[in-house]
């Protein structure tokens, strides 16, 4: 009994020892202030909760717009201001685009093969990034999608418009925003990739596993707090989240494997397509087959990394686009007088066309206005996660190698120094102040799609979907709420904190066709 008491004993004392060592030896390397950290667990109950960017949001208002946080054995440093995160994303920008691996990737070698996980400077990134750039997103390659983006759009509308008429057109039937949203957005993308369909089943089951595995992704996790106990998974999160990631990974190898029957059956490199007719997959699968010849051992596109690439474009421009318009019907249906007056831009540019081209966009200032408003609100992504590749020093304090570095978007968007009455709807605010989302812009007040080396890559087809999608669904159909919802208060608008920032109740509206 002795015995285990002086264990006891000792070890307190060797944690309180160590303890005081990292206050002192934070003190000495003049981190951020932050509130002060408990031995072991550090500051994991300051940022407890279900939505940790309001919990953040809420330790930069008493502490400032850097914050330190000790999370278990995980130094963290978060920007919360437009200044601090125009030093994080631009100034540092060549220093701070590293991004720690979640462990919850840990299986079928996703977090050794994903763009997400690689450094700015890894020879796969650049190559995987130069790709989707000339590939996917280059101004020629994003006008030759036209017709699948409005292909894409019609099936959305075609859809709501089966439910609108299914009680012979009484608008009976609830129609799900996001997930029609989602379907329309996987269908584009199937497109772009594999010049491929996909079935609603098929999409149903897809999104179901982007999301969950979104959530768990984010979800605190202790093997990533204290790294000795990894190896246990004790949350089981690394478990949960290979499923969907097999899943998805078998989703895509039978795309590969059919192209990959036909390309040999069609005899060489893209044949089965022509050479002016080749989607993703097939360039891809050409570069690994050059790679293959000339016995090139960086293998920059072999099986995982085309697998994880493909994951990767699916998941993240399906969900964010989805949960954007998802967001922006629910405010919408929120507030009446501002679908009033959207619908008004509509049907003065619109007129009585039933489909929304492209080139309207720069003539529904409104519509813009909306879009901009919702990613203030609801950011798709909250926090933009980094990690330091090399010591750096930020408004004087030094921030050590290896620093986990968080660009709070959430709490950015919601400063009162910044925006008037940040906490409501109002699209009119964008009529007076003129703010560009492009890679190119340097304002900091307003980045849902990131900024600096890390931009969005998908940049360029996002934001001509989301305003077409909305802008088609307002002007096409009238919308309303079931009357339960009705009954309940309106809209839920409680959020669901992930990788992507969704609403944590569906919305469910009713649709009557009025075009």
């Amino acid at each position: 009994m002795a015995i285990f008491i002086g264990c006891i004993c000792s070890l307190a004392l060797l944690l309180l020892c160590s303890h005081v060592f990292q206050l002192l030896s934070d003190a000495r390397r003049r981190l951020p202030p932050g509130p002060r950290p408990l031995p072991v667990i550090g500051n994991l109950l300051d940022v407890a909760g279900e939505l940790p960017h309001r919990s953040l949001a809420c330790v930069a208002e008493r502490y400032g717009p850097l914050v330190t946080l000790r999370l278990g054995t995980m130094l963290a440093v978060v920007a919360s201001s437009p200044a601090t995160a125009r030093d994080v994303l631009h100034r540092h920008g060549a220093s701070i685009t590293d991004r720690g691996t979640p462990d919850a990737w840990s299986t079928d070698g996703h977090d050794s093969n994903s763009i997400f996980a690689f450094p700015t400077r890894h020879h796969r990134w650049r190559a995987l990034r130069r790709l989707g750039a000339e590939q996917l997103f280059s101004p020629r390659r994003v006008e030759e999608q036209r017709p699948l983006r409005r292909d894409a759009v019609r099936g959305l509308l075609r859809h709501v418009a089966e439910l609108a008429a299914a009680s012979g057109g009484g608008g009976a039937a609830v129609v799900d925003v996001g997930r029609a949203a989602f379907a329309a957005m996987a269908s584009l993308l199937f497109g772009a990739l594999f010049s491929a369909g996909i079935d609603a089943a098929t999409s149903c089951r897809f999104r179901d596993a982007a999301r969950e595995f979104a959530l768990l992704t984010m979800t605190p996790n202790v093997s990533e707090f204290f790294p000795v106990v990894a190896m246990a998974d004790l949350q089981g999160l690394r478990r949960r989240t290979a499923r969907h990631i097999t899943w998805m990974y078998q989703l895509i190898d039978g795309h590969v494997e059919r192209r990959m029957r036909g390309r040999e059956t069609a005899g060489g490199c893209g044949a089965a397509h022509g050479e002016k007719e080749k989607d993703l997959l097939d360039v891809m699968l050409d570069m690994s087959e050059k790679e293959e010849q000339n016995d090139d051992s960086s293998l920059t596109m072999n099986r995982g990394v085309i697998r994880a690439f493909m994951a990767d474009l699916l998941m993240a421009g399906s969900e964010t686009s989805s949960a954007v318009i998802e967001w922006a019907m629910a405010e919408l249906l929120q507030n009446p007088q501002t679908m009033t007056k959207l619908q008004e831009e509509l049907k003065k540019v619109i007129g009585s066309k039933t489909c929304i081209d492209e080139e309207d966009i720069d003539q529904l200032p409104y519509l813009q206005a909306v879009i901009k408003e919702t990613h203030r609100l609801h950011p798709a992504i909250p926090l933009l996660m980094y990690k330091a590749a090399v010591p750096v020093e930020i408004q004087g304090y030094k921030i050590p190698k290896e620093t986990t570095v968080i660009v709070n978007t959430w709490a950015i968007h919601q400063n009162s120094e910044v925006w008037i009455e940040p906490d409501k709807f109002i699209p009119e605010r964008f009529l007076q102040k003129e703010i560009s989302l492009s890679s190119g812009s340097t304002n900091m007040e307003l980045i849902p799609f990131s900024a600096g080396r890390r931009f969005c890559l998908g940049y360029p087809v996002a934001n001509r979907m989301l305003h077409v999608m909305l802008a088609s669904l307002v002007h096409q159909f009238q919308w309303t709420l079931p009357e339960v919802v009705k009954k309940n208060g309106g809209v839920d608008m409680a959020e669901k904190f992930g990788i992507t920032l969704s609403m944590a109740t569906p919305l469910h509206a009713i649709a009557k066709n009025i075009v």
